[in-house]
């Protein structure tokens, strides 16, 4: 009985077998044979995972082929079995796939080979049945030129180390499946003469480097995608600046910003604000448009000693303190000092017109602490409003053209408890002054009978 044990799957005659027709085996088996010398194409069913190729016993087809080249499109990689796994073979095979997919060639459980898209490896098959493998034939290939200088050299394979003095690359393309090293003695120069150093990560561009209008430009390509500087501190990564991309650039400082003496931080397009040290003090200086805001709930002017000079308080009060003591204090009325408050000038109270209405004069004595009344009417003077123990509060009482009488609501305190009389003459004026106990208001001075002027 005939068998196909060998690596080309030949028909083996038996002794004694296929008298009279083993001629046309004999040249079935010749025809084989240089087929196993040529080029077949085999098709993978469209967007399929694994392909089975298996050399036929004593009949053409593709995988017997030495250059056998795969077709088909796919949406992922592909792993191919060439069977029997019994066989021992030398292969060119070429991916010409559509679909920019990998084909794995595989013969059992063994090493298999990777060929990407549109390249062609020369494998071979150890045919060790089930733990079968193939091998990348011209994976460790070693190249040696036999002189110092060849014009041109053509690699289908891998040339593990190659020395020369210049390269010109015909292509637009240095590629490597793993890492690249550029190893220089000297310096690395990039000379783009398009004026872009394009930085991709799987064939998409994710930066560059470019020169316009004679300016040095670094970006970043991707929306929203943010820019950072790194650095190692005593071992630690740490980000020393950020860039937020999604927020207009807006820079993020992982620690200080520091300018030299008389350098400045300066905000406004018109160079508006500048804060800066000019080596014996520091300046915050509004020198453009506009004033200078400062702007906050709660605001400190404070010491080296963290002790307030100056606190403001939003919709509150106003403190300036002395020594880390409150000295005066703003209030909804007006201000309240605490120690002894000294002026160079005289204090300048100004005078408040109090009218009479109704035979009756109010008399609001913190609004009006330095008033006049001009007499219309014969009236009283009802007890003042917002009346504070200590206060002092004086009045000018001016007769009109015809004299009025004048009389005091009982919480007017005078000399004997009598109160005076208002001097009745017509264009006559009398001052008196109060001070508030706490109870009544105590006449404290009094002048009568004065020219009105």
């Amino acid at each position: 009985m005939a068998t196909y044990v060998n690596d080309l799957r030949l028909k083996e005659i038996a002794t004694g077998d296929e008298s009279g027709t083993w001629g046309a085996s004999t040249n079935t088996n010749l025809e084989l044979i240089g087929d196993a010398f040529g080029y077949g194409t085999e098709a993978i069913t469209t967007n399929a995972d694994t392909h089975t190729t298996t050399i036929a016993d004593g009949s053409a087809d593709a995988g017997r082929a030495m250059f056998l080249k795969y077709t088909g499109t796919l949406d992922s990689a592909c792993t191919i079995t060439i069977g029997p796994n019994t066989v021992s073979k030398l292969w060119f095979i070429e991916n010409g796939t559509s679909g920019s997919q990998n084909i794995i060639i595989s013969q059992g459980s063994g090493a298999n080979v990777t060929i990407p898209n549109g390249q062609v490896k020369v494998i071979y098959s150890d045919g060790a049945g089930s733990g079968a493998a193939m091998v990348d034939a011209f994976a460790s290939l070693a190249l040696t030129l036999a002189t110092a200088a060849q014009p041109n050299v053509t690699s289908l394979g891998t040339l593990t180390t190659l020395t020369v003095d210049d390269i010109t690359i015909n292509g637009s393309t240095i590629s490597d499946a793993s890492d690249l090293t550029l190893d220089a003695g000297g310096d690395i120069i990039l000379d783009a003469d398009g004026a872009d150093i394009i930085l991709k990560d799987g064939g998409t561009s994710v930066a560059n480097i470019t020169l316009t209008a004679g300016n040095l430009i670094l970006n970043c390509l991707v929306s929203d995608e943010d820019f950072l500087v790194k650095g190692n501190d005593g071992g630690s990564t740490v980000d020393a600046l950020f860039l937020d991309m999604s927020d207009a650039g807006t820079a993020y400082f992982n620690h200080d910003a520091r300018v030299y003496d008389n350098g400045k931080f300066i905000a406004g397009t018109g160079s508006d604000l500048e804060i800066y040290h000019d080596g014996s003090h520091s300046y915050v200086s509004d020198v453009g448009t506009g004033g200078l805001k400062i702007t906050g709930g709660d605001i400190y002017i404070r010491n080296p000693s963290d002790a307030d000079m100056i606190h403001a308080t939003s919709g509150g009060a106003v403190n300036l303190y002395h020594n880390g003591s409150a000295k005066l204090a703003t209030t909804s009325t007006g201000a309240t000092t605490t120690g002894l408050h000294t002026s160079t000038q005289s204090a300048n109270i100004t005078q408040v017109a109090i009218t009479s209405s109704s035979n009756a004069v109010a008399w609001d004595a913190r609004a009006a602490a330095n008033a006049y009344h001009v007499t219309t009417e014969n009236t009283t003077f009802s007890a003042p409003s917002n009346a504070v123990e200590g206060a002092i509060i004086s009045v000018e009482i001016a007769q009109g053209g015809t004299a009025r009488t004048i009389a005091w609501n009982t919480v007017f305190e005078f000399a004997s408890s009598t109160a005076p009389t208002i001097t009745a003459t017509a264009n006559k004026t009398d001052i008196l002054s109060f001070r508030y106990n706490g109870s009544v208001w105590q006449e404290i001075g009094r002048v009568q009978n004065l020219a009105q002027t």
